[in-house]
This record gives structure tokens, C-alpha cells and sequence, in this order.
């Protein structure tokens, strides 16, 4: 590894540090109906959103508050203290297509349709309202 790509590699590690996030993978349904749910969520004060989530008719509601619930460990583990309402809110929640299962159907007349089982990725990143960036 050269120089400049070990200092890239550093800085992105030391920025990683500072975030505290989850990451969900390959969860079988498309990416479409999963950023519904995202949609739903993003910016909003977690204990909200786990709200939100709980009371939702949306099947991959069930996948996006198990997966927030873990964000928000994460985020205690690392600050050595416990989230309180209105402390944390969900910075930056994506959706990302996955690896696409192909199959085929028998279709009439010796024909086949092909069937795609899409899946896809799910990153949540919380932070807190009072960063001091200063």
C-alpha cells in the first residue's frame, strides 16, 4: 500500500471512529418497498421513529427498528452512556440494492418467465442534536 492511500485510509478510519452506525445486509425484499419504510424515518428523533416502525402495516418496518435498535446500542457502547428521548435522531439511513437471485417460471407454450428476488442493504447512522462542531 503507498503512502497517500495508507493517509486516505487512515482519515476514514479515524472519521468512522466518531459515527455510530449499523449496517443490515442482504434482506430479502426489494430495495423499492424497503425505502418506503426509510423514507418514513429519516431525520427523526429515534425513540419516534422506533415508534413509528412498531405501528407500521410495512413488513420491512420490522427489519429497519431491529436494525435501529442495534444503532442505538452501538451509539451507547461507544459513549459509555445510555440514550435519553430526544437525544439522538437517525443522521443518515440508505438503502442499497443487493445481490439479485435470477429464476425462472414455466410459462404457457413452453415458454419461461424469469423471476428476479431482489434484496438489498440497509445503513443507519445516528448522532446526537448537540454536536459540537465548533
Amino acid at each position: 500500500m503507498g503512502k497517500r492511500k495508507r493517509e486516505s485510509a487512515n482519515l476514514k478510519k479515524a472519521a468512522r471512529r466518531d459515527v455510530s452506525f449499523a449496517k443490515l445486509r442482504n434482506v430479502p425484499s426489494s430495495p423499492r418497498k424497503m425505502r418506503y419504510v426509510a423514507d418514513m424515518v429519516r431525520g427523526v428523533e429515534v425513540f419516534r421513529a422506533l415508534g413509528l416502525l412498531h405501528f407500521s402495516n410495512k413488513a420491512a418496518a420490522a427489519d429497519v427498528e431491529k436494525l435501529l435498535k442495534t444503532a442505538i446500542a452501538n451509539w451507547e457502547q461507544k459513549n459509555g452512556q445510555k440514550a435519553e428521548s430526544g437525544q439522538l435522531y437517525i443522521k443518515t439511513i440508505t438503502v442499497d440494492p443487493g445481490a439479485t437471485l435470477k429464476r425462472l417460471r414455466p410459462a404457457p407454450q413452453g415458454r419461461a418467465y424469469r423471476i428476479r428476488k431482489r434484496s438489498n442493504h440497509v445503513t443507519v447512522v445516528v448522532d446526537t442534536f448537540n454536536t459540537n462542531d465548533a
